[in-house]
Parts: C-alpha cells; structure tokens; sequence
C-alpha cells in the first residue's frame, strides 16, 4: 500500500513538470497586471473609482476565448510553424504579451488613460490566447492518470506567476515608479520562452489534412473541421449535458463564496494589513501543498474517485467560515480558516481540471478546453453575482451553511454519473 502511494508521488519527478511549472508562470502572472495590480496604480494616478471600474472590461478575452480556440487548435502560423503547432503559438503569443507589458510601462494613465485601456486589452486578449495553447500543449503531453499531478504543478507556477504580478509588484512599486514595476514585469514573458524553447512539441498533436478547393471550399471546410467538428464530437456523448451540469456544478460552493470572502474579513474587524499577509502567505502555501496532494490522489486513485474526495472536503471547508464568525478577530483562527479552504480548494482544483482535460479529445483538445472552462467561468460567475443579495439577507453563520450545501448538487450529479457509468470510477 505504501509503495503504491510513493509510486504515484515519483509522478512528480517526471522532467515535464519543470516545463509545466515553468509554462503555469507564463499563464498565471500577465492577469494581475490587468487586473489588481492595474487598478491600484490607476487609483495612484488619481483616477476616479468609476473609470477603474470600466477597466474590468478589459479582462472579457478570457471569457469568450473559444472564439477563437478553433483558429489556435487548428491553424499552425506562418514562420512559427517550425516549432510545431503548440510551441509555435506559445512563441508568438508571448512575444505579443512581450510588446503589450511594455506598452503599457511607456504609459502615462493619469494623462492617457484610453491608450492604457487599450494596451490592457491586448495583454488580456494574447494572455487569454496564451492559456488556449497551454492547456492544450499540459494536456497532450500526459495520460489521464497523470493529468491530475501534471494540473497542479501547472497550477503551481500559475501561483507563483500571480505572486510575481501581485505582491512582488507592489512590493517593488513601493521602491520604483510603475512605470519602472511594468517594466520589468515584461521580463516575465522570457520564463515562458525558455520552457517552450527548451520543451518538445507533444506527441499528441494532430496534423490537420491539406484543405483542397478554391478558397471558399476550403473557408468551408476549414470552419467545419475546427468548428463544427470539435462541438459534434462533444454532442456525439450520451451524457454530454450531464457533463456540462456538472461542469457548472461542481467548484459552484467556492465561486458563490468568493466574492464575500473580503468584506467578511473586514466586518470582522481584520485591517488590511491582516488579511494581506494571512492569505497571501498561509493561503498560497495552503493552495499550493492541495493541489499537490490533489495531484498525488488522482495518480492513486483515478479521476472520478478523486472528484467525489476532494469534492466533500471542499463542501465542508466553507463550514470552516462559520467557526470564524463566531470567533470574530481571532488572528489564529483566521489563520487556521484560510489554510483549510486554500487547501481544500487546491486540491477540488487539480481534480477538475484534470476532469476537464479528460473530457478533451486530442483532435480538438485547445477548442474543447477553452469552451469548457469558458462556459464554467461565464455561467459560475453569472450566479455568484447575487451572493451579495443572500449575503445582506441572512447572517454570515447561515451564508457560509448554505454554501457549503452549494456542494451538493456537483456531488449528487458525480455520483449519478457514476452510477450510470461504472466503469469511469476508475478513470
């Protein structure tokens, strides 16, 4: 028994998981710099709550990104094609992330902020664009066994890219300008370079056939093949809208939460300073060692088994959060309540993603990814906006109960999927 668990551990030793560390930085770091990172140095620059607020909009490439997955799963570049496909859009599209961090270090918000607005875009479109290759090249380069361990060494760097762009940032930014922070933000495209540079293109990968035709039978067949094709295949399941419920489903409990988490923290009389280092530090390490552990657990156990695990424990770390309100300011046990969840939630993270990446057939894996974790994002993101509503409505005790209850529904479709499919518990 012992020497089976270590056996599943030795996963993590395997030389594709420097690549994914490495490409999880890549994908993780460029989004603060849109996003948190970007909104305190436009308050900086003296602009109004109101113009920061619109600024969100910048981020819409990473929703509708499977608009253009098909073109990123199908299309291999012109020049970068040497590479292969995947390697081949990785390079490109971080040398376009390259030039669009270092657009926005040249900018001045407080005098343009139209022109930072639009070089924000661009980093979000080809960051978005980024994540397309990236999940599908950490995708093709294991089998679904290893998919769990190989999601979280991704996630890993994910966190160590989001550390680099969040607190390394802003800990530079009290020393430098921002303009001098951006700067050398942009440096973190070569991480990505390097791991791409120095990987091999996955066996996986599917040429496409030579298109024959004038150029619109090949416009035709070209759509058909890397639009039509990818959706038909998924619709060709028996259960595919019972995979898209769960999908839904599944992490509904945490992203119902999240929105909340703060001004919990804040009635609870935690400063700023408080919270800062508590989930910065203790939740980071938390949601680093889940989604080891996650990892390790979907090597041994499988896929399936490793959902219904990580997701009864992610149910009952919100539970946590009602022993908080009762304690009030009680820096210890804040400690203790961010740690679990971070650590539950690393690991239901590994679990999903290596469910997802599962699901994808190698012939349209960028495609199938993206349109997944997109209808995911969209439709989780979607409900959890009224989780103010019942958040004012009812006490913070009762809040977190029925969040963690928002687990339910995941866990009863799981088990209705395994029922329905035995033989997928071992998968």
């Amino acid at each position: 028994m012992f020497k089976d668990w270590l056996k599943s551990i030795e996963v993590y030793a395997d030389r594709r998981m420097i690549t994914m560390l490495l490409l999880g930085f890549s994908s993780g770091f460029p989004l603060l710099l849109v996003f948190g990172t970007l909104s305190l140095w436009l308050k900086n620059a003296g602009l109004s709550l109101v113009v920061i607020g619109f600024f969100s909009l910048t981020k819409i490439p990473y929703s509708f990104k499977w608009l253009w997955s098909p073109i990123v799963d199908r299309v291999s570049l012109p020049f970068f094609h040497k590479f292969g496909r995947r390697r081949g859009w990785a390079l490109f599209s971080q040398l376009l992330l390259l030039f669009g961090i270092l657009g926005m270090a040249l900018q001045n918000p407080a005098y343009c902020p139209y022109m930072m607005a639009v070089f924000a875009f661009f980093v979000a479109f080809f960051s978005a664009t980024q994540d397309i290759v990236l999940d599908a090249y950490r995708i093709e380069s294991f089998n679904n066994r290893e998919q769990g361990a190989g999601a979280a060494i991704f996630v890993l760097g994910y966190r160590f890219g989001l550390i680099f762009s969040g607190a390394g940032a802003l800990w530079l930014a009290s020393v430098w300008t921002w303009n001098e922070v951006y700067l050398l933000m942009a440096a973190g495209t070569f991480v990505g370079m390097a791991a791409v540079l120095l990987s091999p293109e996955p066996k996986k990968v599917k040429e496409d056939e030579h298109l024959h035709g004038t150029f619109r039978q090949k416009a035709h067949e070209f759509f058909y093949r890397a639009v039509v094709c990818p959706f038909q295949d998924f619709l060709k399941r028996p259960d595919w809208w019972l995979i898209l419920l769960f999908v839904m489903c599944y992490k509904l409990c945490d992203a119902y939460m999240m929105p909340m988490t703060m001004p919990f923290y804040d009635d609870m009389g935690f400063t700023k300073k408080e919270i800062a280092y508590v989930t910065k530090f203790y939740g980071i390490i938390a949601a680093i060692v889940g989604g080891l552990i996650g990892g390790v657990i979907i090597n041994r156990c499988g896929v399936m088994r490793s959902l219904v695990f990580c997701g009864v424990i992610q149910g009952l770390s919100n539970l946590v959060f009602v022993l908080q309100a009762h304690a009030g300011h009680d820096l210890s046990m804040l400690m203790f309540t961010i740690s679990v969840e971070n650590l539950a939630g690393g690991m239901g993270t590994a679990a999903f993603v290596a469910y997802i990446s599962s699901l994808c057939n190698v012939a349209y894996t960028a495609t199938q990814y993206a349109l997944l974790s997109s209808f995911m994002s969209l439709i989780r993101d979607v409900f959890a906006a009224t989780s103010g509503f019942l958040a004012a409505s009812v006490s913070w005790s009762t809040f977190f109960i029925l969040t963690a209850a928002m687990a339910l529904p995941g866990l009863i479709l799981l088990g209705f999927m395994l029922k329905l499919y035995p033989g997928k518990k071992d998968a």
